[in-house]
């Protein structure tokens, strides 16, 4: 039985092993590649005219979209403006979500994906800052403060209606928006929410299966003949980047409608959400380190999951394959960015990257594992190890899930 075990791992590190050692073109978030629900609409001589103008069309506002969510908004005035044959020479395929056509016009929803080392490329040579990890998808619970009175899913919750409004964000920092049931009202009380209550918040945040939750409270201040304030402090909890927060009051314009106001306040927070996720998740290629680390699994498939989670990350340039034995196996890997940076990615992934010793069981039985700037030291004792915490593979799609 031994031999036969030790049989069946030979067989799996060579399958492994190659997968393991390819180069960073191969890697990364497909995802952050890929463009839904693109609407287009053209009418021409033909509907065969129609059409093509309109695959066209689509290209150009799925790869805008695509540039600013990588790119950070402070680089948007550098992004590149492509020819439309170069921006086809970037489309890996296209789908047609739904279409309907006449005798001269073309109506679809498309969804286009993008070749990502060409992309990478084009953002590399054009020296622009861009990031590709996706969050896990955070909670968003808006608390409207009126009249000392903490106001969530009453009604009328003005704050909340507008965060309801906002129109669908494909960015890399997925927001959900609480249905407002009886569950949810039974899960978390607006005083819970303010407080920042750590039960209740960890409640409504399984039941919607996300990350975290972020509280934001928003106060208005209206004051006779002058333009209203919101004061809003939003605080995020859970997540493996801890509390976050942002404090900001916005004015409204000069005759401004109220709703609108409010839901061009709830997406200036949602774009901080994102553009500080998106700077901290930034590519930094000029910084590569080495890290060796031991990687626990209960069996060969879930070190098979574990493998496709790793390449799943840009972060991570290669992955060797040191040892491979029942239950553990000795890896290096390869990234750019400094420890916490990838710590954080691998958490969206649902990997822990912990000293040894304290993802459970012992240390090290098999294998040892160091962090390496040069070359790694298979006598020095063990001080890292990557465990898998989760089953998802893919935080987040593409655009940001709506109730």
């Amino acid at each position: 039985m031994t031999a036969r075990i030790a049989a069946l791992l030979v067989c799996a590190a060579a399958v492994l092993l190659p997968g393991l050692a390819r180069a960073q073109t191969a890697r990364g978030d497909s995802a952050a590649f890929t463009v839904r629900d693109v609407a287009v609409d053209r009418t021409a001589v033909s509907a065969a005219a129609a059409r093509e103008a309109a695959l066209l069309d689509g290209q150009r506002a799925a790869f805008r979209r695509l540039l600013e969510r990588l790119v950070p908004q402070a680089s948007y005035g550098r992004l590149p403006a492509l020819s439309d044959a170069k921006i086809s020479d970037l489309v890996q395929n296209y789908e047609v979500q739904s279409e309907r056509t006449s005798a001269v016009r073309y109506i679809a929803t498309l969804t286009y994906r993008f070749k990502p080392d060409d992309v990478r490329g084009l953002l590399r040579n054009a020296n622009l800052p861009f990031a590709e990890t996706y969050a896990k998808p955070f909670l968003v619970l808006p608390v409207l403060q009126e009249e000392g009175v903490d106001l969530l899913w009453d009604q009328p919750n003005p704050w909340r209606d507008a965060w309801g409004r906002l129109p669908r964000v494909d960015g890399l920092a997925p927001l959900v928006l609480p249905k407002g049931d009886l569950a949810d009202i039974n899960a978390i009380s607006a005083a819970q929410a303010h407080s920042g209550d750590d039960q209740r918040l960890t409640a409504i945040a399984r039941r919607y299966g996300v990350s975290g939750v972020y509280v934001a409270d928003a106060e208005l201040e209206a004051a006779a003949g002058a333009p209203a304030t919101l004061h809003v402090s939003l605080i995020g909890y859970g997540g493996a980047a801890g509390e976050q927060t942002i404090v900001d009051s916005y004015a409204a314009n000069p005759g401004e409608d109220p709703d609108a106001f409010l839901q061009r306040t709830a997406l200036a927070v949602t774009n901080e959400i994102e553009e500080r996720w998106k700077g901290g998740q930034v590519l930094q290629f000029d910084h590569e380190a080495t890290l060796t680390v031991l990687v626990n699994y209960d069996d060969i498939s879930q070190w098979v999951g574990i493998r496709r989670r790793l390449a799943d990350l840009a972060l991570i340039r290669r992955t060797d394959l040191v040892s491979l034995t029942r239950r553990q196996a000795i890896v290096d890997i390869v990234y750019i960015g400094d420890d916490s940076q990838l710590r954080l990615a691998l958490a969206q992934r649902d990997l822990a990257l912990v000293p040894a010793g304290q993802a459970g069981g012992p240390a090290s039985d098999e294998a040892q594992a160091v962090p390496a700037s040069a070359t790694p030291s298979a006598s020095s004792a063990p001080l890292w190890q990557l465990t898998m915490t989760g089953t998802t593979s893919n935080p987040a799609p593409a655009s940001q899930p709506r109730p």
